[in-house]
């Protein structure tokens, strides 16, 4: 009998072999599962990693990033443009370049969207121990600053040996398709094990074609959400990230088109619905529409979709106050679908909604007009508010920041896509936004990560090169993270960026406004003669610093000048920065506050006065919460 047919490679030339011939498929479509590799080199992964990148040529498309963190945010951004069905890894160097990936690979795992992290780690072999920026712990010699990867990883494991890769690897690509368990992926790669030459089975590098399933629900569940649906007075669906990421948008919509109940969205799940459908109430939660948050507080049975029910979307428990509600929960994890004591259907985002909408339309369901007309009435009474809030009486005034969003909104079409994460625009998108198409909201809400928006909207303009995708960040954010600028420049990428010069945190100073923190530490100014930051702003140009990144700039200082720079870097075909300093809500008014609680805990024990008067506020709202089991 003849040996098997074996190849010798190095373990990084094998891993990188692997990897593109890796593919997805969905409903008949396939694509592949890893398209490309970002990378920045140092010792930990430029023998192993970075040599097999130069050795695959075009099999394995390289990508070059600036910030470690940065790189895997980008991936992220292109995976969920890519419908989770496509993916990136990013390649780090050990120490710093490896601990840099954890805020990232943390917004991964949280969101459910599938990266591969390679980061090289220290000799397996330990030749010399330590290394240059190895850690070093006394209780444990095996531990390396990799293992702050573990917690933030749906899939973790270390490659000490050549031969480990194979299981490892195939672990590794099953958890990225698996549509229930992904998220980030970690696999550490000693520097010494990289450059490891082994006789590989060929068949490791065969095709392989992970299917994206779209597990069915159980009749038994199907038959008790049938009749929770059926028995409902004022039902209300809570659509979230679940719907995007099964493609179930159409579904959903054709659900509503047929029972009339009413759609409000979380962040992840805004453009489930078209912002005009007829049963599309907007968002939910802290940061929602009165329209939506009334129909919560009065729902006597909540239909979750793909939503994982976070403090902002129930109000922190207090959202849903119908002493009898209960809730029914669509989702592809147990885990969250059995939350809030919920009937829980396990399965697929479309293929349970296809199963109930049959199941429905049989019996000819559908809820009671008066319902339907009562929210539809609410939401054209709400949309004169938004319409209210976006309006610019003024063109040569300064704009407010919901101007600002009312200009990009009488701009788009709905190939537009939106990017941000971070500060106060997630509330006024989320209460404002009109969503036109299923992909436009591209809100990070499960982390809210300072400085996603920049290399997200890299990422997303990858995965939709023909599409004019736009990262709109305050000063706060956009020092967060300004890197990968330099990025989009060499990749002629004609990503859009829009910052607004609040001088300061707006979010965090509003909050700390509320619950008696007095603004503390949250504006960007001189310090005064007290010590406080209450002096004239910072002399900080933001659009000078995206310019010297190689950005091309369009300062605006009025309503009108924003509107022709918006026009102007829409259609344009380089990076294009567009600047303005908007006014606060302070002078002038702005959007519709808060429609529902959060709770953000308020000092117990005081002397100023704020904090006084917040804590007596905070006992007020903490009454009205409650467990649902």
């Amino acid at each position: 009998m003849s040996a098997p047919r074996t190849r010798r490679l190095t373990t990084a030339q094998a891993l990188v072999s692997f990897l593109s011939r890796q593919y997805t498929e969905r409903d008949g479509r396939r694509q592949r599962l890893i398209s490309a590799t970002w990378g920045i080199f140092g010792h930990g992964n430029v023998a192993g990693v970075g040599q097999a990148l130069v050795e695959s040529g075009r099999a394995m498309p390289y990508l070059q990033g600036r910030n470690e963190q940065a790189m895997v945010h980008a991936a992220v951004g292109y995976a969920r443009q890519s419908g989770r069905l496509s993916a990136h890894a990013v390649t780090t160097s050990i120490g710093p370049g490896a601990t840099n990936l954890v805020t990232g690979a943390a917004l991964a795992t949280i969101n459910h969207i599938p990266v591969l992290l390679l980061p090289g780690d220290t000799f397996a072999t330990r030749p010399a121990d330590p290394v240059l920026q190895q850690l070093e712990v006394p209780s444990a010699g095996d531990v390396s600053v990799n293992d702050c990867l573990r917690p933030v990883s749906r899939y973790f494991d270390r490659i000490t040996r050549p031969e480990a890769l194979i299981p490892a690897a195939l672990q590794a690509m099953r958890t990225l398709a698996d549509p229930a368990e992904t998220g980030a992926v970690t696999l550490a790669l000693p520097q010494d094990v990289q450059a490891q030459a082994h006789d590989w089975p060929q068949e490791f590098f065969a095709e392989r074609i992970w299917y994206v399933r779209r597990p069915a629900p159980d009749p038994h569940e199907l038959d008790r959400a049938v009749r929770a649906v059926r028995s409902a007075r004022r039902p209300l669906i809570v659509a979230g990230g679940g719907v995007h990421h099964s493609a179930a948008q159409e579904t959903l919509a054709a659900f509503a088109a047929a029972t009339r109940i009413p759609v409000a969205a979380t962040q992840a799940g805004k453009g489930s619905l078209r912002h005009d459908h007829p049963a599309d109430v907007g968002g939910i939660g802290h940061t929602g529409t009165a329209t939506a948050d009334e129909l919560a507080r009065t729902a006597d049975l909540v239909i979750g979709i793909g939503t994982r029910y976070s403090d902002f979307t129930t109000a922190s428990a207090t959202l849903f106050a119908d002493p009898a509600v209960r809730f029914l929960n669509l989702n592809i994890t147990g885990f969250d679908a059995h939350k809030l004591g919920a009937l829980p259907l396990v399965a697929d985002a479309r293929t349970a909604l296809e199963a109930l909408t049959a199941a429905l339309a049989a019996r000819n369901h559908r809820v009671d007009p008066s319902y339907e007309a009562e929210y539809t009435e609410a939401k054209e009474k709400w949309e004169r508010r938004v319409t209210a809030a976006f309006t610019a009486d003024d063109p040569h005034a300064r704009p407010t920041q919901a101007q600002v969003l009312g200009l990009l909104d009488a701009l788009v079409t709905e190939d537009d896509i939106l990017i941000n994460a971070a500060g106060s625009l997630p509330g006024d998108l989320h209460k404002l936004w009109r969503a036109r198409s299923p992909h436009q909201y591209h809100v990070e809400y499960g982390y809210s990560c300072m400085g996603y928006e920049i290399p997200a909207a890299i990422g997303v303009q990858l995965a939709a090169p023909d599409r004019p995708v736009w990262a709109l960040v305050g000063d706060g954010t956009y020092l967060m993270n300004p890197t990968e600028i330099v990025t989009a420049v060499q990749q002629e990428l004609p990503v859009k960026l829009v910052i607004l010069q609040n001088h300061g945190y707006a979010s965090i100073g509003g909050l700390s406004e509320t619950v008696g923190g007095e603004r503390f530490g949250t504006a960007y100014r001189h310090r005064a003669a007290d010590g406080a930051f209450t002096g004239p702003p910072l002399p900080v140009d933001l659009a000078a610093n995206a310019g010297s990144l190689g950005m091309r700039v369009l300062r605006a200082k009025t309503v009108r000048d924003l509107r022709e720079a918006l026009a102007e870097a829409r259609v344009a075909d380089r990076p294009t920065c567009v600047y303005v300093e908007t006014e606060t809500a302070d002078t002038v008014s702005g959007p519709p506050p808060a429609q529902a609680w959060w709770d953000v805990p308020v000092a117990e024990t005081a002397t100023r006065p704020s904090a006084v008067k917040a804590r007596e506020e905070y006992d007020r709202h903490v009454a009205d919460r409650r467990h649902h089991l």
